[in-house]
């Protein structure tokens, strides 16, 4: 027999019974999660991934797109390679690129994928040069100084990634993609989750940290946000360091995705609080604000 009381088991089935507007207004959508490194490296990143196959069997079309930055500078540590950033960029030269290769394809994905088996998923790891799904073209320099092998995606090709879903399973795709030149190149995982939403028609993104969401001039948290009040903020500074790059790859994916979500990751199932009750626990960001299960 089970050790909840009658109340406690009502109170259970009452939240699934919350959630299943959602469920029905999701069912056969596409959602891009991106998983940022600190997220991974930070706690246990266990209950999104339990989050994400939930998503997979009520019939969602979950995309999970991960970083690995702690995890490739505790390498260059660990190798004796200077780590240095200029405006948040990674400063990636020949060695570092390569070592970026081998720690998001080779260690931070296959774990991820391995721990997704294991609670019942089914996933396929890749990264923007299988296919190729990312074409990019080198960043220009910031403040005059090269970034080295730093990319920006000019081109998605989503047909790899939807004949993952297709069959069922869920792709885990690495933040690296193939210039023109037929060198791998280091890419923001935020924009990598941007682009990769709206090339795929998403109907959500979510971009899951290791902060809360957006806060406001007064420290608060910002539950909804619209598109013209976030470039405000950002204008005014309210919105800064870290936080920008995530909002500006928001406001990337409202060109083609209905609301793009930012939540701690490290809250257990701050996903599936987010994507299936009415309240949410982080940031969305729309094009315009709404209200209701069509909105959430």
């Amino acid at each position: 027999m089970s050790s909840f009381t009658i109340e406690e088991r009502i109170r259970r089935a009452e939240v699934l019974v919350e959630a299943l507007p959602y469920i029905r207004r999701f069912a056969g959508h596409t959602v891009v999660i991106k998983l940022g490194g600190a997220a991974i490296e930070g706690g246990d990143p266990e209950p999104v991934l339990q989050d994400v196959v939930l998503l997979r069997f009520v019939g969602m079309r979950p995309v999970l797109v991960h970083g690995g930055g702690p995890a490739i500078s505790a390498w260059q540590r660990r190798m004796g390679l200077e780590t240095r950033f200029v405006n948040g960029l990674r400063v990636t030269d020949a060695q570092t690129m390569e070592l970026a290769k081998m720690v998001l394809t080779g260690k931070v994905g296959p774990e991820l994928v391995a721990a997704i088996h294991h609670l019942g998923g089914n996933a396929i790891g890749l990264s923007g040069e299988d296919g190729p799904t990312l074409l990019v073209q080198p960043r220009e320099p910031e403040g005059g100084e090269d970034l080295g092998f730093v990319g920006d995606i000019v081109q998605v090709n989503p047909e790899p990634i939807e004949a993952i879903l297709d069959q069922g399973r869920i792709p885990v795709m690495a933040s690296i993609g193939l210039g023109y030149d037929g060198q791998a190149y280091n890419v923001n995982a935020d924009s990598v989750a941007a682009e990769l939403a709206v090339a795929l028609r998403a109907s959500k993104l979510m971009l899951l940290t290791d902060v809360e969401g957006v806060r406001d001039t007064d420290g608060s948290l910002i539950s909804e946000l619209d598109a013209v009040r976030a470039r405000r903020l950002i204008a005014a500074g309210t919105i800064g360091g870290g936080m920008i790059p995530k909002v500006m790859a928001a406001l990337r994916a409202l060109d083609g995705v209905g609301a793009v979500h930012i939540v701690d990751g490290r809250v257990p199932h701050s996903l599936l609080l987010e994507l299936l009750t009415e309240s949410g626990v982080g940031t969305m960001i729309r094009v315009e604000p709404d209200d209701g299960p069509e909105a959430a």
